[in-house]
């Protein structure tokens, strides 16, 4: 998906380029914040139908109204799937939600959350506390690093891996290659697993394809999820989960908590994985495509 452009009136609208031929405007009750940051535009505006809304170089990332549904389904689908998460990283994620979904779970002794931007981080926690709050948790390391460098230092160190990224443009490109994977599968310990958001099934096809096989050509098991997120381009959004051992279609649901969520249950964690055929048909393998 290419970057977006908006046009930024306060008190009118703001409208976000999803593609060249899409675009999702809201209204605009009040600019909070603008900079320039090292690495992009950020920008937090209050919205009349999505409340507050982060920015990052015109595209949206995150609102408080629907939030919960990407953060809840990047985090409890692979921390339920591994029957003893401790470690886990984060890569990207500066505004906290996946830390704050990830420390629900009591069995995870340190979360660390590796964003290249400390700015993100700033803004989320003084405009964003209920998507922030866990960043002050005990268990949770903040470490403003590039996450391509630092998956590559590390071997046998993580349980899991979320890959809560940007689009696949500028820096966070090399986060959608089959050499990151390898990286990640290094990282991981011999029983690890991770997930990366991977676009919309009605816009990024072909991508969602291409990233599909470099992940099955890394890890034993690969899967594709799906979360439905209202800000996001075409409402449907794809996941997707490469593991060395554990099958998340393999979970028995008895066994997951019930913990503190809105969108996600152990009914949604099956769900998730149930694909309409428009979206099995991207990752059929070649002769089998109509």
């Amino acid at each position: 998906m290419e970057a977006g452009r908006y046009v930024f009136m306060q008190g009118i609208w703001v409208t976000e380029l999803q593609t060249p031929s899409l675009a999702l405007s809201c209204r605009v009750k009040k600019t909070l914040h603008w900079e320039k940051t090292p690495y992009q535009e950020l920008s937090i505006v209050d919205t009349e139908a999505f409340g507050r809304m982060l920015l990052l170089d015109d595209v949206i990332q995150t609102t408080v109204k629907d939030e919960f549904v990407y953060h809840e389904m990047i985090a409890h689908v692979p921390l339920n799937t591994h029957p003893h998460p401790r470690e886990v990283l984060v890569i990207g994620g500066g505004d906290g939600g996946a830390i704050r979904e990830i420390i629900k779970h009591a069995s995870v002794t340190r979360a660390v959350l590796v964003e290249i931007d400390a700015r993100v981080v700033a803004a989320a926690r003084e405009y964003l506390p209920e998507i922030a709050c866990g960043l002050d948790d005990a268990r949770v390391e903040i470490r403003f690093e590039d996450g391509i460098d630092h998956v590559r230092r590390f071997e046998s160190q993580y349980d899991v891996i979320i890959v809560d990224s940007t689009d696949p443009v500028g820096p966070a490109a090399g986060l959608f290659t089959r050499e990151f994977y390898q990286n990640v599968f290094k990282a991981l310990k011999p029983d690890g697993l991770f997930v990366a958001q991977t676009e919309s099934p009605f816009f990024n096809g072909e991508f969602i394809r291409r990233v599909y096989y470099d992940i099955a050509s890394v890890f034993p098991i690969a899967r594709i999820y799906l979360a439905t997120i209202p800000t996001y381009p075409g409402g449907l959004w794809t996941f997707s989960l490469g593991s060395k051992e554990y099958d998340p279609l393999a979970v028995d649901p008895a066994r997951i908590p019930r913990l503190p969520t809105r969108y996600y249950s152990p009914e949604m964690h099956r769900a998730a994985f149930i694909l309409p055929p428009f979206v099995e048909e991207i990752i059929k393998p070649e002769e089998e495509r109509d």
